[in-house]
């Protein structure tokens, strides 16, 4: 079958997000039912996205656009030409393109997997020099692309390549599974205050008898000291690469480095965000992807934990809960829209210590779900590799399926 030069509209209907409201951050526009996507949730969606951070209400959907299920999602600012298909019905901003493919024309799968094999880098390369990374509707549209003029073979393609993003998210569910399972369980022992034994235990003000009335720094560093030789060629750990809903790192986005941040931290050590909205969001990490004694540098944005007296499961766990991500938000200051955390709000947060027998019985629970995580997220890494190194030649008709 041949293949032929098209743009992206003779494939389907192109169309801009819309946001039309002035001011954007308008506060009766949001938190309602329909989901509102932006860039970095297309950055970090696998094939198809889900996942999203804020909503729109009735007012907001008045000034946007729902679209439907099945729409490809292009980012044209911040992060250029990061693609994902709609698995919901979702508004986007005009920083946000969406392509919905004439049916007899194109499948929405297998543009995606040409971004992400050929159009990407050539996008990005129209807006190097700018004094701001953007990509106009018309420069995406000047771009041609060969692409097989039969839309079944469009479709062969794209169902042996989505077998290696359907591991990857089979593999994703497991790890939120694991991860919920893991919070739940702290949530059970340490905030229920139902941990095993709890029936024959008073509670004296809110404490179990036999526990430390301690605060944060008590049994956590915050922003600790971790030297490392200057000039060394260390991995540097973005923002970005961190996950708002689970303690996965998307490795990709790390860059290694001999100039470092004053932000260093180690295996297991805790990174939560200290800025607005990258907290509010739920950007927080877990170290799992260093090797023993490694250090690494990240964004100055970030606030490393490290427990002296808990376990970096434990640590992890109270950092992803509720109470505590909310006693860090109150303490934001800041110009709007730069708002940080003050370091001094751990420092009368209570933290009551457990026996430590409690807390060795908690690890010998979650720390298999940790482990689990990690082996997962080290098949989808070379799944994500294999997929990578067979895009090229599929999606340029070297390699036929």
């Amino acid at each position: 079958m041949s293949w032929s030069e098209m743009s992206l509209d003779q494939l389907g209907f192109v169309s801009r997000g819309r946001s039309r409201h002035r001011p954007r951050d308008a506060a009766h526009l949001y938190g309602g039912q329909y989901p509102f996507v932006q860039t970095g949730d297309v950055k970090h969606a696998g094939l198809y996205l889900t996942d999203y951070s804020q909503t729109y209400s009735e007012e907001g959907l008045a000034q946007s656009k729902l679209w439907p299920v099945g729409t490809l999602c292009i980012t044209i600012a911040a992060n250029i030409a990061d693609t994902s298909i709609l698995a919901i019905d979702a508004c986007f901003p005009d920083s946000v393109i969406g392509f919905i493919p004439y049916p007899e024309k194109a499948d929405a799968r297998f543009v995606k997997y040409l971004f992400d094999a050929v159009l990407k880098l050539q996008y990005r390369q129209f807006t190097q020099g700018a004094a701001q990374d953007n990509l106009s509707q018309a420069k995406l549209l000047a771009l041609k692309f060969l692409v097989p003029g039969d839309v079944t073979e469009q479709t062969r393609i794209a169902d042996f390549i989505a077998t290696y993003d359907d591991l990857i998210e089979n593999n994703r569910r497991r790890i939120q599974l694991l991860e919920e399972s893991a919070r739940l369980l702290y949530q059970e022992w340490f905030v229920h205050l139902r941990f095993p034994g709890h029936e024959q235990v008073k509670i004296n003000d809110g404490v179990p008898v036999g526990w430390e009335r301690t605060l944060v720094p008590d049994v956590i560093d915050v922003n600790p000291r971790t030297p490392v030789e200057k000039g060394k060629e260390i991995w540097y750990v973005p923002m970005s690469s961190l996950s708002e809903t689970a303690m996965t790192a998307n490795t990709a986005d790390f860059e290694r480095r001999t100039k470092h941040t004053n932000v260093k931290f180690k295996k297991n050590d805790v990174l939560l965000a200290r800025i607005t909205p990258c907290l509010e969001n739920g950007k927080t990490g877990y170290a799992y992807f260093l090797a023993e004694d490694e250090v690494a540098c990240g964004s100055t944005e970030f606030i490393v934990l490290r427990g002296n007296r808990v376990p970096s499961e434990f640590v992890y766990c109270l950092a992803r809960s509720y109470p505590f991500r909310e006693n860090a938000i109150k303490s934001m200051t800041g110009s709007s829209g730069r708002q940080r955390v003050q370091n001094s709000c751990f420092d009368k947060y209570a933290v009551p210590l457990p026996p430590s027998s409690i807390l060795d019985e908690f690890v010998q629970v979650v720390q298999k779900n940790f482990d689990q995580i990690r082996n997962l997220m080290t098949q989808n890494a070379k799944l994500a590799q294999a997929r990578d190194l067979l895009l090229p030649k599929l999606m340029s008709g070297e390699l036929t399926v």
